[in-house]
């Protein structure tokens, strides 16, 4: 069964708008990372953690969008981010994430990766 873009974008804004439970939710306990900060490449719960330890961003705008479906039950994403909090500066990447199905509506993040924007927009 296919999930329809307009179900995989929301459920990709979430991870960026949503708090800590949501996370690990939808993260897969094998995820590989790559962050703009030491150590970089992350696994597993030290990649969770990375991510659930910082603030969750109040607003993020998912632009220049790309979906890859190369095989069933697999999803490669590409985006650009642009993400906000109140008081706080902002922030602009290029992400890719490859999402997995483990069974029917059940869905997991294998792989995240973000490059900052060099523009910072």
């Amino acid at each position: 069964m296919r999930v329809d873009d307009e179900r995989l974008w929301n459920f990709e804004q979430s991870l960026w708008t949503e708090g800590a439970d949501n996370y690990r939710e939808k993260v897969d306990p094998e995820v590989v990372m790559i962050l703009p900060r030491p150590p970089f490449a992350f696994h597993g719960s030290a990649a969770i953690e990375a991510v659930t330890s910082t603030p969750v961003w109040e607003r993020a705008e998912l632009t220049e969008r790309t979906v890859s479906r190369p095989h069933e039950g697999l999803i490669v994403i590409g985006y650009h981010v642009r993400a906000e909090r109140d008081g706080g500066p902002g922030y602009a990447a290029w992400c890719t994430s490859t999402i997995r199905r483990l069974e029917h509506e059940v869905w997991r993040v294998v792989q995240h990766q973000q490059t900052l924007a060099l523009d910072h927009g």
